[in-house]
C-alpha cells in the first residue's frame, strides 16, 4: 500500500486521518504514539521532530498535520472539496494556518488544565484565560460564516475539515460557544460527517 499514516486517533493525527477518510484513500495505519514510539529511531527516521502525524506516500514523507492534509487534499482531491480557484485555495490555506495560531494554543491550554495533566498539575487560572482568549477568534469565525454554509460557500471543503478539527477540541472541554451561534451550528454539521465519525472509531 503506497501511503502510510502515522499516529493514533486521539492526536493531531486524527486530521489526516479524517482526511484520508473524507477522500476515500487506502492506507496503511500505524499505530505510533505518545508513550515512546514518537522517539524510536525507526520513526525519528520518518518524523526527526518525533511529532505525530506524518506520512510516507509512496516514498515521499512528510510531517506536520495541515501540511499533510493540504498536501493530500491538492493530490487526491477534487473540487469542491479541494476548491479550483487560487483565491479559494488561498482562504482554505488562510483559515488553515488561522486554525493552528489563534484557535489551537488556547485549546490546548484548556485541555491541559481541565483534562489531561494529573490534578495537582492543572492551573485552572490559565485555563479560564484560555476560555476568554477564545471569544475573539470565535466572533471572527462567527462573522465570516454568516450567510452561507461552509467556509468558501456552500460545499464543505479542505478549510473546514482543517479547522473544525482543531475545534473538535472545544467539544471535549465543553467550551461554550452559544455567544457565536453561527460557528456552533457549523462546528456541529462538520462534526456531523461519516468521515470524521469513521476517524473517531480508530485507534
Amino acid at each position: 500500500m503506497a501511503l502510510k499514516i502515522y499516529g493514533v486517533a486521539r492526536s493531531r493525527a486524527f486530521r489526516t486521518l479524517w482526511m484520508a477518510a473524507e477522500l476515500g484513500l487506502e492506507y496503511e495505519h500505524i499505530q505510533v504514539d505518545f508513550t515512546g514510539g514518537t522517539r524510536q529511531p525507526a520513526f525519528l527516521a520518518i518524523n526527526p521532530n518525533g511529532h505525530i502525524p506524518a506520512i510516507d506516500d509512496d516514498g515521499f514523507r512528510l510531517w506536520e498535520s495541515m501540511a499533510i492534509n493540504l498536501y493530500l487534499a491538492a493530490k487526491y482531491g477534487q473540487a469542491p472539496f479541494w476548491p479550483e480557484s487560487h483565491e479559494d485555495r488561498g482562504h482554505a490555506a488562510q483559515w488553515s494556518f488561522w486554525a493552528m495560531t489563534e484557535a489551537e494554543p488556547h485549546l490546548i491550554t484548556i485541555l491541559r488544565n481541565r483534562l489531561l495533566l494529573p490534578a495537582e498539575q492543572r492551573n485552572e487560572q490559565a485555563a479560564a484565560a484560555a476560555i476568554a482568549a477564545m471569544e475573539a477568534p470565535l466572533k471572527v469565525l462567527d462573522g465570516a460564516l454568516k450567510g452561507r454554509d461552509y467556509l468558501l460557500g456552500k460545499d464543505f471543503t479542505i478549510a473546514d475539515l482543517n479547522l473544525s478539527s482543531v475545534l473538535s477540541f472545544a467539544m471535549f472541554v465543553k467550551l461554550d460557544m452559544s455567544a457565536t451561534p453561527v460557528a456552533q451550528a457549523w462546528l456541529g454539521k462538520c462534526l456531523g460527517r461519516d468521515g470524521y465519525k469513521k476517524a473517531r472509531s480508530l485507534p
